[in-house]
């Protein structure tokens, strides 16, 4: 029965050791999100509530961080 519990032991030791590791995914660039912008000359409306429209777009993009968050824990 020990031979088989060192057996398994060693076989999941060998398995995490030999899994390829999982590359870190690349940040999201500011560039790589496709907003829809109005183009030059087109109306520029301002809604506020809430309204059906034939198109919309994205006037402004605020608060984009690049760095990642990161909290230590609460604290009161």
């Amino acid at each position: 029965m020990w031979v088989q519990i060192a057996i398994l032991v060693a076989s999941y030791i060998l398995q995490r050791a030999l899994a390829p590791k999982p590359k870190q995914p690349k940040a999201t660039a500011f560039a790589d999100i496709d907003f829809p912008l109005c183009k030059e000359g087109e109306e520029i409306t301002a809604v506020f509530g809430q309204k059906w429209t034939k198109s919309w777009m994205v006037l402004t993009v605020g608060n984009y961080r690049t760095k990642p968050i990161r909290v230590k824990g609460s604290k009161k």
